[in-house]
């Protein structure tokens, strides 16, 4: 038996719709012709990516920030122009534009305080 890696990532969010407006608005994402109840999936690659609604028993006003401990990257053909973008209309930028190992990256929070960092798509090999 062997594992490949991730294949599906899902946040739980406190509004779903709102949720999906904003990923799908804000940064472009575009919403996969099919999802299941209470979720939307957004067509990316190399993994799928999608908003839901919490499972039983999750609790997202009780905890810091959502997501704590996890690090969720994205990539984007437009870093700087998405940070700037982001940051005139009012979206927490948790940190600035930098250089670093995967190029020019930036760490944004999204509606439910998820921190999302973008960081420049990998040249064609």
């Amino acid at each position: 038996m062997t594992v490949t890696g991730p294949s599906f990532l899902a946040l739980q969010v406190r509004d779903t719709e709102r949720a999906a407006d904003f990923y799908e608005t804000q940064l472009g994402l575009r919403r996969a012709p099919q999802a299941p109840p209470g979720a939307v999936v957004f067509m990316t690659e190399p993994i799928a990516f999608a908003v839901r609604e919490p499972l039983p028993g999750v609790d997202l006003d009780s905890t810091p920030r959502p997501g704590l401990g996890v690090a969720l990257w994205m990539s984007s053909d437009a870093v700087q122009q998405l940070h700037d973008g982001l940051a005139s209309r009012g979206t927490p930028i948790l940190r600035a534009p930098e250089q670093g190992p995967f190029g020019l990256n930036f760490t944004f929070a999204d509606p439910d305080g998820y921190a999302v960092t973008v960081h420049e798509q990998a040249p064609a090999r």
